[in-house]
């Protein structure tokens, strides 16, 4: 069914319900802008900012992915609940509920550019391009990229952490600090704006999804997503793809390249002022580059 613009709320999926927000009218000659979010276990709100993309005429979905946010939270859920395919399943849920699934775009950051990337490579009819910003195409070669960004941390930093997540004490005031040292080279190098703080809360106070699926930290992935990889589907991508990360991201080159060279159809665009979140450190670029891409997809229709 078609939802109206600027429409908000949950929509049914198995027993529970995914918060959705959307801004801007579908079906009017542009393809719906669906955003996907990190974590996994954050929330749509430091993204928000993509929401002026319907300025320029294409409408835009955010939603929380179940277990934060405004969706359900299932605190108590085992960790064999939590898995991808769950994630997939919503994601086709909501497309079809609101009405998109025939004509859409996928953006998604970090964790869920990954979820986006293993969405297109199965196909969907509907999918006309896809963005993946700051994602690591495995999750082995992100653990064996923190390796190299943690060791060049400030003296101290990275002994003190260790010390931390040997004796399980990552939830201590030191830990968290030394978390931050990570976090303001490799995250976010600006100071955070209240959308980014927004999603860090929400995460803090349930951090079930990331903590089952993750671990504590960016850079200690000792959860059920630690060996999981998207580079064997990435040849089955169809629709042009447009990948983005930072200079200084935490996700780094060598985790980024397997998109660049297995997806058929695609461009790199690294952001030099940038670490994980170009969305925030150098927002009118990032525009720039997201409206340029969406524009070159309406060319592809037109010769179509």
């Amino acid at each position: 069914m078609a939802v109206a613009a600027g429409a908000k709320g949950r929509i049914p999926f198995r027993e529970y319900r995914t918060w959705y927000r959307l801004t801007g009218t579908p079906g009017r000659g542009r393809p719906t802008v669906v955003v996907v979010h990190g974590g996994p276990g954050s929330t749509h709100d430091y993204l928000i900012g993509l929401s002026s993309l319907s300025d320029d005429g294409w409408p835009v979905v955010h939603y929380d992915q179940l277990g934060n946010g405004g969706s359900t939270h299932l605190p108590d859920a085992g960790a064999d609940f939590w898995t991808v395919g769950l994630f997939l399943e919503e994601l086709d849920n909501l497309l079809r509920h609101l009405g998109v699934a025939d004509d859409y775009v996928l953006v998604g950051q970090s964790w869920g550019g990954m979820l986006a990337a293993r969405h297109a490579a199965d196909r969907p009819a509907g999918l006309r391009g896809l963005v993946i910003a700051n994602s690591p195409a495995s999750y082995p070669l992100w653990r064996q990229e923190m390796e190299v960004l943690r060791a060049a941390l400030p003296p101290g930093v990275d002994a003190t952490l260790r010390a931390h997540e040997a004796a399980g004490t990552t939830h201590t005031e030191e830990y968290t600090e030394a978390v931050k040292v990570f976090n303001d080279r490799h995250v976010c190098r600006v100071q955070p704006p209240p959308a980014y703080v927004a999603s860090v809360m929400e995460t803090a106070n349930d951090p079930t999804v990331y903590h089952t699926m993750n671990g504590p930290s960016e850079f200690h992935v000792v959860g059920t997503l630690k060996d999981w990889s998207v580079e064997d589907r990435l040849p089955d991508i169809a629709v042009p793809t447009l990948v983005l990360s930072g200079r200084h991201d935490e996700a780094t080159p060598a985790t980024v390249r397997p998109f660049r060279e297995r997806i058929p159809d695609v461009r790199w665009e690294i952001l030099e002022e940038s670490s994980h979140m170009p969305h925030l450190e150098e927002p009118e670029l990032f525009h720039a580059m997201l409206l340029d891409f969406l524009k070159s997809l309406d060319g592809r229709r037109c010769d179509g």
